[in-house]
C-alpha cells in the first residue's frame, strides 16, 4: 500500500447518524453539523434520506435541507438516500445531484427495512439507479447486511457477490458493502473483499462499518489492506439502523 494513495471518506452522520436518535434535530441543527464537517475537511457527505416521514421522522425535512446544503456548500459532494423511484422523484425535485439506494442481502432484512422481498428490492434498486442516471445523477448502491443479518444469521458470500455484481451491471458509480449490525471480523472483511474485487472493480467498492463490537477500526484497516480506498464514516460514532436490532454507531 502506497502512503500517497488517496483515501475517500463520506461522512454519513447527518443521515445514518441522526436517523435513529430519540431527540429530534431540526434543519438548522443539521446544517450546523454539516458546516462543522466541511470545516473539518470533509468533501463528501450523505446529508439525508427521502424515506417516509412516518417511518423515519428525523428525515422529514429532507426536501428543505438539500437545497440549503447545496446553496451553502456548492463544492461539497452531497448524496441522499432514496428507497425507490418515488424517493428519487422527491430528491430530484429538491435538487439532489447524487443518490444512494439500499439493497439488503437477505429476504427478511429487505422486508423489515423497505417492505419488499429480495428479488423485488433488487429490481427496484436497478430501476432507481437507471432512472437516476437518466437524470444525470451520480449513484451509490448499498449492499446491506453483507456480513451478518440480525434475522437470518451469516449472510452467504455468494449472495453478496451476486447482488454486488447486479448493482455493478446496473452501472452504480459506487457499491458500498455494509456491515449493518457491526458483527464482522477483520478476517471476514479481507475474505469478502478478496472475492468481491473479482466481481466488481476495487475502485468502485466502498465499505460501511459499524462499531457494535468495538471492531470498526480494525475492520477498516482490514478493508484498507484488501485494497479498499472508499470509506463511510460517522462523526462521533453516532448511528444505527432503526430496522436492524442491535445495530450501533
Amino acid at each position: 500500500m502506497s502512503t500517497k494513495e488517496a483515501i475517500h471518506i463520506t461522512d454519513v452522520a447527518p443521515r445514518d447518524g441522526l436517523q435513529n436518535q430519540a431527540i429530534h434535530v431540526g434543519t438548522a441543527g443539521k446544517l450546523r453539523l454539516i458546516e462543522l464537517l466541511v470545516e473539518a475537511g470533509l468533501r463528501s457527505i450523505e446529508a439525508t434520506s427521502f424515506v417516509s416521514p412516518k417511518a423515519v421522522p428525523q428525515m422529514a425535512d429532507a426536501g428543505d435541507l438539500v437545497p440549503q446544503v447545496q446553496a451553502r456548500f456548492p463544492s461539497l459532494r452531497t448524496s441522499v438516500l432514496v428507497p425507490n423511484l418515488k424517493g428519487l422523484e422527491r430528491a430530484h425535485a429538491a435538487g439532489a445531484r447524487e443518490v444512494a439506494v439500499v439493497l439488503s442481502a437477505t429476504e427478511t432484512m429487505n422486508r423489515r427495512n423497505i417492505n419488499m422481498g429480495l428479488e423485488q428490492a433488487t429490481e427496484v434498486s436497478e430501476q432507481t439507479i437507471a432512472a437516476a442516471r437518466a437524470l444525470g445523477l451520480r449513484t451509490r448502491a448499498y449492499v446491506a447486511v453483507a456480513f451478518d443479518c440480525p434475522f437470518e444469521g451469516e449472510t452467504p458470500l455468494d449472495e453478496v457477490l451476486r447482488l454486488s455484481a447486479r448493482m455493478h451491471a446496473a452501472m452504480a458509480d459506487e457499491i458500498v458493502i455494509a456491515d449493518t449490525i457491526g458483527s464482522a471480523s477483520p478476517g471476514q472483511v479481507k475474505e469478502r473483499f478478496a472475492a468481491l474485487r473479482d466481481a466488481v472493480p476495487i475502485d468502485r467498492l466502498a465499505v460501511h462499518l459499524h462499531d457494535t463490537r468495538g471492531m470498526g477500526v480494525a475492520n477498516a484497516w482490514a478493508a484498507l489492506e484488501a485494497g479498499v480506498r472508499r470509506f463511510d464514516a460517522s462523526v462521533g460514532g453516532i448511528g444505527g439502523c432503526p430496522f436492524a436490532p442491535g445495530a450501533a454507531g
